[in-house]
């Protein structure tokens, strides 16, 4: 995974990643509407309030638009893979093909389907940027769906588990941002990805401590 990372390259600067509240994976000035996720409805009055606060980016990770496409090509390859089982039956019984490359395909398209549900587990909690809103009590995660797309999660920052409080590490490969509640659990890369508002992201997740 670490080979991974080093091996996406960085992608344009802020233009591209910063977004309106109101969006999601914008690129300048084009509609939002365009990289829509499968957000969870949520009742108007709420969404009234939280869509109208001003949230600012405190961390950033440029490549999670390459982790959306690899994920979204995992699906398509997984489904093709799965599709081919049934020519493979027909083909069998006509004699085209053998009962051990018939396996071979069951055996890829299984294979196919777990490293899918490992790399979807893995890819739906990878954190792509955080946000905090101005009075600092709702920390926005923005993250990626099953289809690879952008989806927002909201949370208490009361709830937020701050990182000095786990046995986590600023310099691992990945660092988790967990609830009280237990809810949920994200990951972030401190090492590859970018604290851009230090001041605020402290206030939600403690002073980082790497000898820790």
């Amino acid at each position: 995974m670490a080979a991974l990372l080093r091996a996406v390259p960085r992608l344009p600067g802020p233009a591209v990643w910063r977004r309106p509240v109101c969006g999601l994976w914008c690129r300048g000035q084009q509609d939002p509407g365009r990289w829509v996720g499968s957000r969870r409805p949520v009742p108007e009055e709420k969404a009234a309030s939280v869509e109208t606060e001003n949230f600012q980016m405190v961390y950033r990770f440029d490549a999670i638009r390459a982790f959306g496409y690899l994920s979204r090509l995992k699906v398509a390859q997984t489904a093709l893979t799965v599709l081919a089982l049934p020519p493979g039956c027909y083909w069998y019984s006509q004699g085209f093909v053998t009962l051990g490359s018939l396996y071979l395909a069951g055996g890829v398209a299984g294979f196919a389907l777990a490293m899918l549900c490992w790399m979807s587990y893995f890819f739906r909690r990878l954190v792509g940027i955080l946000y905090v809103n101005e009075a600092g009590t709702v920390l926005r995660v923005a993250h990626l769906t099953f289809w690879g797309r952008r989806q927002d999660t909201d949370w208490p920052v009361a709830d937020v588990v701050p990182m000095t409080e786990t046995s986590d590490r600023a310099q691992e490969l990945f660092v988790r941002i967990r609830q009280y509640s237990g809810k949920q659990t994200f990951y972030v890369t401190l090492r590859y990805g970018r604290i851009v508002d230090r001041e605020r992201f402290t206030q939600v997740f403690g002073v980082l401590d790497s000898h820790k």
